[in-house]
């Protein structure tokens, strides 16, 4: 089974062939169909999802009804709702695919399998730390940065995104309208074509 999930574990978690032909077995493969909900407003069980192929996005909805997209998860990337998964608090996000995705559901038979292998703990905290300083600089963004440097930034996270979602998602996910959006992008290609 070659999935670029296996890579990432070889690559983060440093396991061995034969340890990932072992856990290979136990991954939940899911395809999920364009516009299906992986998890929905008040679930209280959820799981962490790899996105093996496709594009999915986290967004939660405020009393006027507006969605605020919190995160894309395009391929190589986890996406989850911590306080469902961790907490059994019953959700305020969405996780929507917004094509026909592939995931690897991290389920206990993944989970059961690593955390007992030697040095897990310590390598996937690095990763969990290296999550946390991401949602750090994020927040400095939206709360400091202007809107062309937010889009930059998006640009830069999510290269290959931009051409796969609708101008409003992005604009959501900045913190911005679609028409200041509209704007950044202008001026930024007046700029650069010139």
């Amino acid at each position: 089974m070659n999935l670029n999930f296996l890579q990432y574990l070889k690559k983060n978690l440093e396991l061995t062939d034969p340890q990932l032909e072992q856990l290979s077995s136990r991954l939940n493969v899911k395809i999920v169909p364009k516009n299906c909900l992986l998890l929905r407003l008040g679930d209280t069980r959820s799981y962490p999802y790899f996105v093996e192929k496709g594009l999915l996005r986290s967004y939660s909805i405020d009393e006027t009804g507006k969605q605020h997209v919190i995160q894309f998860a395009p391929e190589n990337n986890f996406i989850s709702d911590r306080g469902s998964l961790y907490f059994n608090a019953p959700s305020n996000l969405i996780i929507e695919a917004i094509e026909e995705t592939t995931v690897i559901v991290i389920d206990h038979n993944y989970t059961d399998y690593v955390s007992c292998l030697p040095d897990f703990h310590r390598k996937n905290e690095m990763i969990l730390q290296h999550h946390i300083w991401y949602l750090q600089n994020r927040i400095d963004t939206l709360l400091g940065a202007t809107a062309e440097a937010r889009y930059l930034e998006f640009i830069r996270r999510y290269p290959n995104v931009t051409l796969r979602v609708p101008q409003w998602m992005i604009a959501s996910y900045l913190g911005i309208t679609p028409e200041s959006l509209s704007r950044v992008r202008k001026e930024l290609a007046t700029r650069h074509f010139k």
